[in-house]
């Protein structure tokens, strides 16, 4: 129950540290805006000419006395944008990674860096491109495997009294741990963890990976919030993925130069009695006053 804890405190502790940090927080919500448009035009575009396009491929209906045509098609028309609104969810994370890369690749690595002791980074070495068809092959293997959960699950949905109790249930941890999986990629695969390695270190701390991932998997049914919140559950997944290899992590008060002007106070002075911008504070005195 421990590690169940400390999961939702790696949720928790990545939505501060954007908060805290301004730039990365608007840097990280582009990927997550552009998928959010590319989605809407295509449910939009689906509500606007699916039936059109059911009438279509039922050509057999054309001859069905009324009301029944239309019924039947109205049916499948509803069935065909309920299913498109569910690969929409089920797919949102692994898109808008993708498709932000470069973007959740900086906003990891800066997280990295300021609760990392020596205030490195790991970095993966590899080109912009290579860096892209792994994540793309590896998200469409993973999709695969909660595809056939999905159809696991849906067939268990029929049994009675299980099937709206327990499966849900079951549904949302299935759901947290893929999600995890999809997130915490960025950071693990930084440092050259394979997919294979990074399901087999997730699944040996698997109640970790629940709290995170099963809150993240429920606030992502809202409409929108997944857009709000993936940069910080991407900041997250980084300090969960630093836990899971067992690397020190400090309090992340290092400042990264993104914070606001607000953010910074008389204390982000260096020892020497300069302010950041490397003049000397003249409230600050190096020594005695000079005798007059």
């Amino acid at each position: 129950m421990r590690d169940l804890g400390a999961g939702f405190g790696h949720l928790l502790k990545g939505q501060r540290w954007v908060a805290r940090h301004g730039r990365s927080y608007g840097f990280g919500l582009l990927p997550g805006l552009i998928t959010l448009v590319l989605y809407a035009a295509a449910l939009v575009g689906l509500a606007l000419w699916g039936s059109d396009f059911v009438a279509w491929a039922t050509p057999f209906a054309d001859d069905w006395s009324s009301p029944w045509a239309g019924l039947f098609r109205g049916f499948l028309t509803a069935v065909l944008f309920a299913l498109a609104l569910l690969l929409a969810v089920l797919t949102f994370t692994a898109v808008t990674l993708l498709v932000g890369q470069p973007f959740y690749e900086s906003l990891s690595e800066r997280v990295d860096r300021d609760v990392s002791p020596d205030g490195t980074a790991p970095e993966s070495g590899l080109p912009l491109l290579r860096e892209l068809w792994i994540s793309g092959r590896d998200s469409l293997r993973i999709l695969a495997r909660a595809a056939v959960w999905g159809v696991l699950l849906f067939a268990l949905g029929f049994l009675p009294v299980v099937g709206q109790t327990v499966v849900p249930v079951a549904g949302f941890f299935v759901t947290g741990f893929f999600l995890t999986e999809e997130l915490a990629s960025v950071a693990l695969q930084r440092r050259g963890v394979g997919l294979r390695d990074r399901l087999a270190l997730l699944r040996s701390r698997k109640m970790l990976v629940w709290g995170f991932g099963t809150p993240l998997g429920v606030s992502f049914l809202v409409p929108f919030v997944a857009v709000f919140l993936m940069p910080g559950a991407v900041a997250g997944a980084t300090l969960l993925a630093r836990e899971l290899l067992g690397e020190e992590t400090g309090d992340g008060d290092r400042s990264d130069g993104d914070r606001s002007d607000g953010d910074r106070s008389d204390g982000d002075r260096s020892d020497d009695g300069r302010s950041d911008d490397g003049r000397a504070d003249p409230e600050v005195s190096s020594g005695p006053a000079p005798a007059h």
